[in-house]
């Protein structure tokens, strides 16, 4: 089954990217077949995942304008066996005119993600920061929202908008879209301030909060000069440690969400299964009783 993600938050600076390229590193790590795309202008994933942008032919600009397909675009393997990536570059920011007049100008991701997206477990979208036609885009390509929260002032405002946008798009692109998960970043336990935001974010999302938090560290900032994921660049340190343990937490997630689906698919089946045997029966008893009905009244 694949997973698309998008990683999203309309405001800047929260770990987005930093989420989007670690995130994938840690799947792919666990043999978790993963595509990257990088959905932001900035190209920042595309650079902390270590590919120069000089060098590249196709991007997800190309995408959306039609004049490239994702098997084309994608590049295969980058830093680990099981890790593909589609890039981006500064030309992505200029789509948002070029769809204006188009058809089906909010679903042009997801139709040029079709073809290829059943090929992977995991499909992680790096999204701008903001909520432009750019944005709808990867949410109408996506299964599901994974939204990076900082944990600092300010950090749950804004939140709300970003709440309406999912809920316009699942009315009118994608009604599919859910909301995976919410994840606390640049998380410093030894701050009022961080426990109270996440203790906030636990107290409205509930059980949509990871239990894992990414933590303040200075490895994870600087690995993306190295065009490295923190995984690559400082396995031991807590940055790559907490990407591996929220790796690892989605995985059980979904995998228990997989186990209940078709445990409730089974218990359905049976349950049918019982009610067409109960009718069979109910059939066979009706039958009985018409056939020996003139029977008994010849007796009389």
């Amino acid at each position: 089954m694949t997973h698309v993600l998008a990683i999203a938050n309309q405001k800047g600076g929260v770990g987005k990217t930093t989420t989007a390229v670690n995130l994938a590193a840690s799947l792919a790590a666990a043999e978790q077949r993963t595509l990257l795309i990088d959905g932001d202008p900035q190209g920042n994933a595309t650079s902390g995942i270590g590919l120069a942008k000089e060098t590249l032919e196709a991007t997800v600009y190309d995408l959306l304008i039609g004049d490239a397909n994702a098997t084309d675009a994608r590049h295969r393997s980058v830093q680990f066996t099981h890790l593909d990536v589609i890039a981006a570059t500064p030309d992505l920011a200029g789509a948002e005119v070029e769809l204006i007049s188009r058809h089906r100008r909010d679903q042009a991701m997801r139709d040029a993600l079709a073809p290829i997206a059943r090929e992977y477990d995991y499909v992680l979208i790096d999204c701008p920061p903001s909520l432009g036609l750019i944005t709808i885009n990867m949410l109408a390509a996506a299964d599901a929202l994974l939204i990076p929260v900082q944990c600092e002032y300010y950090a749950l405002e804004g939140l709300s908008q970003l709440l309406n946008t999912v809920h316009l798009v699942q009315q009118n692109v994608n009604e599919l879209l859910s909301i995976d998960g919410v994840l606390l970043t640049m998380f410093d336990g030894r701050l009022n301030l961080s426990r109270q935001v996440a203790a906030d974010a636990r107290e409205y999302f509930g059980p949509k909060v990871y239990s894992n938090v990414i933590p303040r560290n200075v490895r994870l900032a600087e690995a993306p000069s190295f065009g490295k994921p923190i995984i690559l660049y400082d396995v031991t340190s807590a940055g790559a440690l907490a990407y591996m343990a929220v790796a690892r937490e989605m995985l059980d997630r979904h995998r228990s969400a997989v186990t209940a689906a078709e445990r409730r698919a089974s218990a359905g089946g049976r349950s049918a299964q019982a009610g067409r045997e109960r009718g069979a029966t109910a059939d066979t008893r009706g039958r009985e009783e018409l056939s020996s009905g003139p029977e008994r009244s010849a007796e009389f």
